[in-house]
């Protein structure tokens, strides 16, 4: 929690203003929502999971270790989704982020900061070393998120995930625990009281 956001897990309680918020923003996310490729000649058929199924999904890879799923509040209601996925362990110790979040709330540092306080819960209580972030070189708003937070750009991965109907290419963004030694919280309460001295900021629990 920092102030006025609440990164929680996810619950099946959550179905109707998840609904909601998809519903409202069904044009604004559309561009960027990871896509299930046509099958193989011959393959099963794909269907997009309900909610339910989803849910359950998430929490069975959270309970074997290999995922971290979140929603986030903004003054108490829904506005959005983050997932660390594709977490492993051994010598790696990493994990990737994804994100979305309601038009109505974007561009208020609700993103950067659900970022920052997830990537500061899997460096000092989950243990992991490296979080990526994995961005199409179109998609403005989330690189900016990730900008503002300082990660490093790494380079382009060809045709690396299947939205929005066809394989796209993404951009590669970093941190390791080593580069936010003081949490990435912190450095991003610093950058916006630099950029706009007149803001204050509420801690969270």
């Amino acid at each position: 929690m920092d102030g006025d956001i609440v990164l929680r897990p996810i619950k099946l309680r959550d179905q109707r203003a998840w609904r909601e918020v998809n519903r409202r923003n069904r044009d604004w996310l559309r561009p960027w929502e990871a896509t299930i490729p046509p099958p193989a000649p011959g393959g099963p058929l794909a269907h997009r999971p309900t909610f339910r199924q989803m849910v359950r999904h998430l929490r069975s890879e959270a309970n074997a270790g290999r995922m971290l799923p979140f929603v986030i509040e903004y003054q108490g209601r829904l506005v959005g989704q983050l997932t660390v996925a594709g977490i492993t362990w051994g010598s790696m110790c990493s994990g990737h982020v994804g994100y979305w979040v309601d038009e109505s709330v974007a561009g208020r540092g609700v993103m950067p900061t659900a970022v920052a306080l997830a990537v500061d819960h899997c460096f000092r209580t989950v243990g992991l070393h490296r979080i990526e972030v994995c961005i199409r070189p179109e998609n403005g708003p989330s690189r900016r998120v990730v900008e503002k937070l300082g990660f490093r750009e790494e380079g382009l991965r060809p045709r690396y995930l299947h939205i929005d109907g066809g394989w796209r290419d993404h951009l590669v963004f970093a941190l390791t625990v080593e580069e936010v030694p003081d949490g990435l919280l912190r450095r991003w309460h610093r950058a916006r009281s630099q950029s706009n001295p007149g803001i204050r900021h509420r801690p969270g629990n």
